[in-house]
C-alpha cells in the first residue's frame, strides 16, 4: 500500500496540461485489505480516555466553536467534543465530493470536450467542464471546424456551429456570496471553461468569452462562424450517436489528478464539475441531494449533514466531524482508497498543508484537507500513528486562533498513540 500511495503521489502532480511532461500512469488499485465487513462508527466503542482527557482540557472553554472526532480503522471513537454537531465546513466539504466521484466514476475517468458534425452539417460543442481547457484547445477545436465545411473566402458560407452551454441560471450556487463570484475561487461553473473560467478573477460571462475567441480564430483562419446556445446533454446522453462523428476532441488529465486538484490545491471550479459528474445533474440541488444519498448508502452517519455545493463556498453547507471522520474510515477501506488518500495534502510538503508543521513529528504522517472561509476553520485527514491510522475530524465557527488548536490536536493524538488505556 505505501509504495502504491508513493506513485500515486508522483503521478498525481503530472498533468496532461503541462508542457513537456509525459502522460500520468493509470496504476490499478489494491485489492481491499479483506473480505470482512466494513466497519462502522462505534460511538460506545473502545475510547481512550487520556486522549478525551486532553482534548476536554484544550477545547472546553471553547466547545461550543468546535467539533472534534478521533476514529480508529476499527470505527472505535477515541476522542469526541461536540463530534455529532454539524457546522459549516468551508472547503472540508470537497472530501465528500471527491469521494463520491471517485466512486461513481472510477480512477480512469476523464472529463471530454467533443466537437462533432451532425448529418446535416451543423457542428456541435459540447463538454464536461475539464478544468485544465485552454485557449490551445480552443485552436485545435477551430481547426478541426474549419477543416470541415470551413467557409474560406468570401464566397463560402460560414461554419454553422450549436454550442451546448449551461444557462446562466446554473452558472452559480444561487446561495455563493455575490462578493465570492467576482474572485477566481468563484468562478462561474460551466460545461465549456476556458482556464477554469478564470484569468485573474473570475470571468464573468464564460460564453461570450468562448464565443468572442472561437469567432477570431475561425476568421484569422479566414473563415466565418455562425454560433448559437443549445441545451446541455447528459452524461448518458453524451455518447456518439449513429447521426454524429467526433472532429476533435480534447480530454481532461484523470481522475487521480481532478481528484489532486480539487483537495491539495482546493480548486473550487473542479470539486464542483466532479459533485454534478458524478451525480450527472448540472442543476447544484440534484446533484448535492445524490451526494446526500450515496452518503447514507455508504452507511455514515448524516445526522445533521446538509450538501448545498461541491466545494464548500457554500455557507448552508453543514456536516459534522463524526460524519467526515466516518467517510475518511470508509474511504480508506475502499478498493479506490490509495487515489483517495493520495489526492490529499500532505503536513509540511504539498498542497494547502505544504507550510505547516514542518519540522514537527507530524511532518508528511497527516494527510489531510483544509478549508477556509470567513469564520471557519477546519482540517480533516488520515494521521499515521504507531498504532495505525488515526481518521481525524476538526472543525470550527468562530473560534479564535483556530491554527494553534488544530496544531495542538493533532500532536495530543499522535503522541498518544497507541493509547495506554484503552477500554
Amino acid at each position: 500500500m505505501k509504495a502504491a500511495l508513493l506513485l500515486l503521489t508522483l503521478a498525481a502532480t503530472t498533468t496532461a496540461s503541462i508542457p513537456g511532461r509525459a502522460e500520468p500512469v493509470l496504476l490499478t488499485p489494491p485489492a481491499p485489505p479483506s473480505d470482512q465487513p466494513l466497519p462502522d462508527l462505534q460511538q460506545r466503542g473502545r475510547s481512550c480516555e487520556p486522549l478525551q482527557q486532553a482534548l476536554n482540557r484544550l477545547i472546553a472553554p471553547v466547545a461550543r466553536a468546535w467539533s472534534v472526532s478521533v476514529v480508529n480503522s476499527n470505527g472505535d471513537l477515541l476522542g469526541d467534543v461536540n463530534g455529532a454537531m454539524a457546522r459549516i465546513p468551508a472547503s472540508n466539504q470537497k472530501l465528500i465530493s471527491t469521494a463520491f466521484a471517485l466512486d461513481q466514476l472510477g480512477p480512469d475517468f476523464r472529463l471530454r470536450t467533443q466537437l462533432m458534425q451532425r448529418a446535416d452539417g451543423t457542428l456541435e460543442l459540447k463538454g464536461q467542464g475539464d478544468p485544465d481547457l485552454g485557449i490551445a484547445g480552443l485552436q485545435r477545436f477551430a481547426m478541426a471546424a474549419m477543416g470541415q465545411g470551413g467557409a474560406r473566402g468570401a464566397s463560402a458560407g460560414p461554419v454553422n456551429l450549436m454550442v451546448r452551454e449551461e444557462p446562466r441560471q446554473n452558472w452559480w450556487p444561487n446561495d455563493w456570496h455575490l462578493a465570492d463570484r467576482a474572485y477566481a475561487y468563484g468562478a462561474p461553473i460551466t460545461r465549456l471553461a476556458l482556464t477554469s473560467n478564470a484569468l485573474g478573477g473570475a470571468v464573468s460571462d464564460p460564453y461570450r468569452r468562448l464565443e468572442t475567441l472561437f469567432k477570431k480564430e475561425v476568421k484569422r483562419r479566414g473563415g466565418s462562424v455562425q454560433v448559437q446556445q443549445a441545451r446541455p446533454i447528459s452524461n448518458t446522453q453524451f455518447q456518439q450517436s449513429d447521426d454524429q462523428i467526433v472532429l476533435h476532441e480534447e480530454t481532461s488529465a484523470p481522475m487521480h489528478a481532478l481528484l489532486s486538484l480539487a483537495n491539495t490545491e482546493s480548486h473550487n471550479f473542479t470539486a464542483e464539475v466532479l459533485l454534478r459528474q458524478a451525480a450527472d445533474q448540472w442543476d447544484v440541488r440534484a446533484a448535492s441531494a445524490s451526494a446526500h444519498r450515496w452518503m447514507q448508502q455508504q452507511g455514515i452517519p448524516v445526522r445533521g449533514l446538509m450538501v448545498a455545493d461541491g466545494s464548500g463556498l457554500s455557507r448552508n453547507n453543514r456536516v459534522s466531524s463524526q460524519t467526515i471522520a466516518a467517510l475518511l474510515m470508509r474511504m480508506d477501506q475502499h478498493p479506490y482508497a490509495a487515489y483517495y488518500q493520495a489526492s490529499m495534502a500532505i503536513a509540511g510538503q504539498r498542497g494547502t498543508l505544504r507550510n505547516y508543521f514542518i519540522g514537527s513529528p507530524i511532518q508528511g504522517k497527516f494527510w489531510g484537507k483544509t478549508g477556509t472561509i470567513s469564520g471557519v476553520r477546519s482540517i480533516s485527514g488520515i494521521l499515521q500513528t504507531s498504532d495505525g491510522p488515526r481518521y481525524v475530524s476538526m472543525i470550527s465557527n468562530g473560534a479564535s486562533r483556530p491554527n494553534a488548536t488544530i496544531g495542538q490536536i493533532l500532536r495530543i493524538v499522535y503522541n498518544l498513540s497507541p493509547c495506554s488505556s484503552s477500554i
